[in-house]
Order: structure tokens, then sequence, then C-alpha cells
């Protein structure tokens, strides 16, 4: 009887966090422009457009504004990733031994395993938001971050302790549970219409990928923004407070402010992240293969 593949702790986590970086270098204009239009208040009815706030940005300070929160970007992946795709590996890794794992199971892992890297991940989260959204802020009121070392140094020194968890409760979102429903029903289901059988290759990791991206995107939508508003807002704020100014002012489709650069962005993240995994799993086999 064949033993079950097993990979080492550190294989996980650390490509893909090396595969989110890649992609984060790539996208990262994209990431930018949907913090500002969540941060941005919208004038005269009228709502910024992803190529709107990138054409100002290019006009006002040049091609090099659209990397703007790079550094912050990258500390991000070295945190929240981290955490979160390792400690998510391990928990499925632990629920396999039992037996085969259920969805519901694989959803809580991933609910748990985002929680964690939320935590994790939280400081640098509040770097870039602030980092990218301060150009629309009133020059006074600017935090002027250099880079994410000096960022969170200046964010202890002013807030304290307390301020690198400001906004936390809203970032705990994770994808790596519905890639693992979408790549096992696509591996054992035919595609519907076109009755094509996906086998366990680059093309099945990507469209797995890309759905998992879709439905992050989507359920973290109305979180994510709330994140991006609390975590550039200064003093204390409530969340309450704050949800129910912005219904009152904007109406519930603010909810979703930035959803299609928050997409574009988080399917080639997401597509990066998991098929550089995959490919290194693979090659992690074809190196040590069970008996």
């Amino acid at each position: 009887m064949s033993k079950q593949q097993t990979y080492p702790f550190w294989l996980v986590p650390s490509s893909q966090c090396v595969g989110a970086s890649m992609a984060a270098c790539c996208t990262h204009p994209l990431d930018l422009a949907k913090v500002r239009m969540q941060t941005m208040a919208s004038q005269a009815g009228k709502r910024p457009s992803t190529y709107s706030v990138l054409r100002m940005s290019v006009s006002q300070s040049g091609v090099k504004s659209l990397y703007t929160g790079l550094s912050a970007s990258l500390l991000r992946q070295m945190s929240y990733s981290l955490v979160r795709l390792g400690s998510y590996e391990n928990l499925k890794a632990r629920l396999r031994k039992k037996g085969t794992a259920s969805t519901g199971q694989l959803l809580l892992a991933a609910m748990l395993a985002g929680g964690m890297g939320g935590v994790a991940g939280n400081p640098a989260d509040i770097l870039l938001v602030r980092m990218t959204s301060d150009v629309t802020r009133p020059p006074e009121q600017r935090y002027n971050y250099s880079n994410a070392l000096s960022g969170l140094v200046e964010l202890i020194r002013q807030e304290g302790v307390r301020g690198l968890f400001r906004g936390l409760g809203t970032n705990t979102g994770s994808q790596v549970g519905s890639y693992d429903f979408f790549k096992s029903k696509l591996l054992h289901n035919p595609v519907p219409i076109i009755d094509y059988q996906l086998r366990d290759n680059l093309l099945l990791h990507t469209v797995s990928s890309l759905l998992a991206g879709t439905v992050a995107t989507t359920v973290c939508a109305p979180a994510d923004v709330m994140r991006s508003r609390l975590m550039s807002a200064t003093g204390k704020t409530s969340p309450i407070k704050m949800l129910q100014t912005a219904l009152r002012e904007e109406g519930p489709r603010f909810l979703f402010k930035g959803w299609t650069p928050a997409f574009i962005r988080l399917g080639p993240n997401t597509v990066f992240m998991f098929v550089f995994f995959e490919q290194l799993k693979k090659g992690w086999r074809t190196m040590f293969p069970t008996v």
C-alpha cells in the first residue's frame, strides 16, 4: 500500500509567499487604485473608476507613483500570506490524518488560518492602506511614510502597540478553502455544458485559482472597504458609526467600492500563488517520491 505524499512545513508558506510577492509586484497599481477608490469621497454623485484613479496618479506624480506603498505590500505578503497559508496546510494535513476532510472542515480551517494571518499581517495592511491613500488626504493630515519599516516605527511611536491592530476585526478573509473546494470538484466532475474532464495539471490549478479569487473578492468586498476606511482614519473611530454614516451618505453600493481593481488584482495574485505552489509540490514529488 502506497504512503500518502507529505511535504515539509517550510515548502508551503515559502513557495506561496514568493508567488504572492511576485504577483504583488505586477499588480500593485491595481491595489493602489482599489484603496483609493474605497477611501475617496464620491464627487457630485460620480464614483471614481479604476482608470480615472490611475490616470490621475500618473498625471500628478508620474508612473513611479503607481508603486507607492510597494514595500508595505511585500511586507504584507511576508507576514499575512506566510502565516495564513502555512497554518492552513498544517491544519488540512491534521484533518486528513483522521480521514477525508469534508468541505465544512476545510472551510473552518481556512477561516481559522485567515484569522491567524489577519493578526500577523494587520500592521502591514495599515501601512499599505495609509501609504497608498495618503495622496488623497489634505497635506496637513498625511502620514508621509517613506517606506514600510519607517512607517511601522512611526505607527508604534504615535499610536502605541494598540495602533497595530486598528481594523483587525475586518481583516480575516481567506480564499484557500474555496481553492481546495473548486480544485476537488473540477478534478472529480466534468465541466458543465462542455463536458470536459480536467486533470491535475496547470489548467486545473489556474481555473481553480481564478474561481477562488472571484469568490474571495466578492465575499470579502464589504469588509475590505471597511478595513481600508478604518485603517486610513485618524484618532478613535467606531466601525458602527462609520458604517452608518457611509450608508446614509453613499448608500449600500459603497460596500463594493473598488471591486473591479480588487478582482483584477486578486486573480493574478491567486493564480501566481497557487500555481507556483503546485509546481513546487510536483517538483518535490519527483525528487522525493513515496514508496
